[in-house]
């Protein structure tokens, strides 16, 4: 397949090199600038347009940083630097500063080849697809205008982004009652952003922290993708020091992956059902979940006759819910927790205290609080496409699988009695997925292979 350049609602993704390159991320700053000073939004400060701006550890990401940065001071709009900094800090930096928008130079999981450029509202949440439409649009017509030397933006830094984020965290959480526990912890970053502020978080938790992979020099030390093959360090250091937990971060800890005690690796699906039992547990209310993300949450949320609102894929998408229905937590099944008190945007840092919160509540261990929890198989495929062919594929899912329960919102989820499997076009990548869980792994195998046998 050749090279693309994935231009979606969450933002754009490419090639260094290739189809990322500084052009392209010069006049994607031209073009979200010329977009910001005809809607400037209602949480921006008085005075001139600033945007802050944030990236993961990459190798790339000056580079990126940089050509972004020329773009918006070129239409006038001016530019916070606030460095390495994860994506849920860059989000809730925005909102602290007033900024009228916040951008992030990161590419999460993809492989180090790869960055990206993640746009965020006022509020810190993704924008809706009518305005990331219109900012691809502008991009493509190259509709801005240059300003004259009086007139260009203003390059500022800001240093504050870890101890904020920090700060905001442990005020969320009883941080006294879990550093009683002095709880051991190994944590892998994967050389990513979540290296910096991660272990000062960890510290004042009260935990006995081993860090892994804890230079934020973005050559990650495995693939950066927390899962299960991926992260046989981890576990095997989880085993080796006797600890209470393993912790695993992406590049720009918005997700995390748990290892129990026995250094076995959980799943991330667990990262968001743990998270919701420690919240339920203290705060009943709406969660929500996109429609790839285990039912697991639906039988936590049933313990505390909870309500759970099903979203489609994508943090905005989960976040506009949440909001929508007053939700006391939510997030996505690929270890992405968003507690509102925090903000509207998929952070580790959330995850880490809410599960050590819930541990210290209980004490209980992992693996105790994991056998609590109805278990499922979920087997997860992907496949390169095209975006045409992935919409031929939902389709003729929802022809095979006609007369089942079925949720069009992204894709096609279709509910059996044998399980549920959902069928969706990538938001980051020139892929389609097909995601199933059963009560077996037979169950959810046969379900995602009905679904390829259409291909």
């Amino acid at each position: 397949m050749a090279d693309v350049l994935m231009i979606s609602v969450s933002g754009v993704r490419g090639l260094i090199g290739r189809t990322m390159t500084p052009q392209v991320a010069t006049e994607f700053g031209q073009a979200f600038g010329a977009f910001l000073v005809k809607n400037p939004g209602p949480g921006a400060a008085a005075g001139p347009l600033a945007v802050a701006i944030g990236r993961d550890s990459r190798p790339s990401g000056p580079m990126v940083q940089a050509a972004l940065t020329a773009g918006l001071l070129s239409v006038g709009v001016n530019v916070i630097d606030l460095g390495v900094a994860t994506t849920p800090g860059v989000a809730l930096m925005g909102r602290f500063l007033k900024t009228a928008a916040s951008v992030v130079i990161t590419a999460s999981h993809n492989p180090l080849e790869w960055n990206g450029i993640k746009f965020l509202r006022h509020d810190g949440v993704a924008f809706p697809p009518t305005d990331a439409a219109v900012i691809k649009q502008s991009y493509f017509d190259k509709n801005w205008t240059m300003q004259e030397i009086a007139k260009l933006g203003r390059y500022s830094t800001d240093s504050r982004t870890h101890a904020q984020h920090v700060q905001r965290v442990l005020a969320v959480v009883d941080a006294k009652g879990i550093a009683e526990q002095r709880y051991k912890v190994v944590l892998d970053s994967v050389n990513g952003a979540g290296c910096v502020a991660t272990p000062t978080l960890l510290s004042k938790l009260g935990a006995e922290m081993a860090h892994m992979n804890g230079e934020a020099t973005g050559n990650f030390a495995h693939t950066p993708e927390p899962t299960k093959e991926n992260l046989t360090g981890l576990c095997d250091e989880v085993k080796r020091r006797g600890a209470a937990v393993g912790f695993a971060q992406d590049p720009d800890a918005d997700r995390l992956a748990i290892v129990d005690e026995h250094g076995a690796y959980i799943g991330e699906e667990y990262t968001l059902a743990l998270a919701t039992l420690a919240r339920l547990s203290v705060k009943p209310g709406p969660v929500v979940a996109n429609l790839s993300t285990s039912r697991m949450v639906d039988d936590l949320a049933r313990r505390f006759n909870c309500e759970v609102f099903r979203s489609a894929v994508g943090e905005a998408n989960v976040a506009a819910k949440m909001m929508e229905v007053g939700a006391v937590i939510g997030g996505e099944g690929n270890g992405g927790v968003i507690d509102p008190r925090v903000g509207p945007v998929r952070d580790s840092f959330v995850g880490i205290a809410l599960v050590l919160e819930h541990m210290a509540r209980t004490k209980k261990t992992i693996s105790a609080l994991v056998a609590e929890i109805p278990a499922y198989t979920m087997v997860k495929s992907k496949f390169p496409c095209t975006p045409e062919e992935a919409a031929s594929l939902v389709n003729k899912a929802r022809t095979a699988f006609a007369g089942a329960r079925m949720d069009t919102t992204d894709g096609a989820r279709i509910d059996t009695p044998e399980g549920w499997v959902h069928v969706r076009p990538s938001n980051t990548e020139p892929i389609a997925r097909v995601i199933a869980e059963g009560a077996t792994h037979a169950a959810a195998e046969a379900l995602v292979q009905r679904v390829m046998a259409l291909r």
